[in-house]
């Protein structure tokens, strides 16, 4: 079976959990850009957490189905129609072959996810069905979907759904202020004491320049320590000889707007990385919406571990 798109949305692509293994060589992890999100709308068809998603970017699609099958929606809040009529988010969707699935407008967020029972069918690329944009990889022929494509879907599994909807209790929130919690580092030397007060005491405001290579927030300049630059270093206060990005590496080219490289970020380059945002909050930058307030709060790898333990309880929780 397959799904016509009919208009494609803003950007809609095809994303995974990722693709690993080859950042050493410049490709990304990529993946989508809320994992938990899409996590939830495959637990509630009935896929495994693996299996590819559509990621719809403020902008939704329209589609039409081929066959009978049962879809779900997950994410930030938006306006979800069945042949125009509303139906829900965070549960599972019976559609009848030749139905037509359409959005509204998003009402926080900025991202959702639309999985079907069976995943999304395009062929691996390197271990992976993620759409990397910038190096034309993977997804459908590499590229956010347009009018006119057929998208393939995969033949179920068969294994019964663990839930038919997600508890409110465990749905992200889309708030307007958030605190995100960072690793300090590998640069943070470069800072003076008060620039690095500054990261950590500012409410950071996202700006509309934000995709899925990096984030930029606008606030106060951050005070960075004189030096002759080392041979090899540019000017700008934050340079430094080349070396490799985290995900989620915090940079602050010229010591203003912060930004914090997400799932297709390059994999180096010569910014100072201050912090990096632990594996936790990924998810909490993605869902942030242009204007949303985010303060920085740093904590220790313990807590970060944590944290990360802390997340794992979610997601199996979800899965039953």
């Amino acid at each position: 079976m397959a799904f016509d798109i009919l208009e494609p949305g803003l950007a809609t692509s095809v994303q995974d959990r990722g693709r690993f293994g080859h950042y050493n060589v410049g490709i990304p992890q990529g993946g989508a850009m809320d994992q938990l999100s899409a996590s939830m709308a495959n637990a509630l068809v009935g896929n495994t957490a693996g299996d590819a998603v559509l990621e719809c970017a403020y902008l939704g699609p329209r589609f039409t189905t081929d066959a009978d099958t049962v879809i779900a929606v997950a994410g930030a809040p938006v306006t979800v129609q069945v042949n125009g009529k509303p139906a829900d988010q965070w549960t599972r969707l019976s559609l009848k072959a030749g139905d037509e699935v359409s959005f509204g407008m998003l009402s926080g967020g900025t991202r959702y996810y639309i999985a079907v029972q069976g995943g999304i069918d395009v062929p691996e690329v390197l271990g992976s069905r993620s759409t990397y944009t910038l190096g034309a990889l993977g997804g459908f022929q590499g590229r956010t979907l347009t009018a006119g494509d057929t998208v393939p879907v995969g033949a179920p599994s068969g294994s019964p759904s663990p839930r038919d909807v997600i508890p409110e209790e465990l749905r992200p929130a889309y708030a307007k202020k958030v605190t995100v919690r960072i690793l300090p580092g590998l640069y943070d030397h470069r800072l003076t004491a008060e620039g690095m007060e500054t990261l950590v005491s500012t409410a950071w405001k996202l700006t509309p320049v934000a995709d899925r290579m990096g984030l930029r927030y606008s606030g106060p300049a951050l005070e960075w320590k004189p030096r002759v630059q080392p041979f090899g270093a540019g000017s700008d206060p934050s340079n430094i000889v080349d070396a490799g990005y985290a995900i989620g590496s915090i940079q602050v080219p010229g010591g203003k707007e912060p930004i914090v490289l997400h799932r297709d970020a390059v994999s180096g380059g010569g910014y100072a990385m201050v912090a990096t945002v632990i594996s936790a909050d990924m998810d909490v930058v993605a869902r942030s919406a242009p204007g949303t307030l985010t303060h920085f709060e740093p904590v220790t790898m313990e807590q970060a571990l944590a944290a990360r333990a802390d997340a794992a309880k979610v997601r199996r929780a979800v899965w039953g």
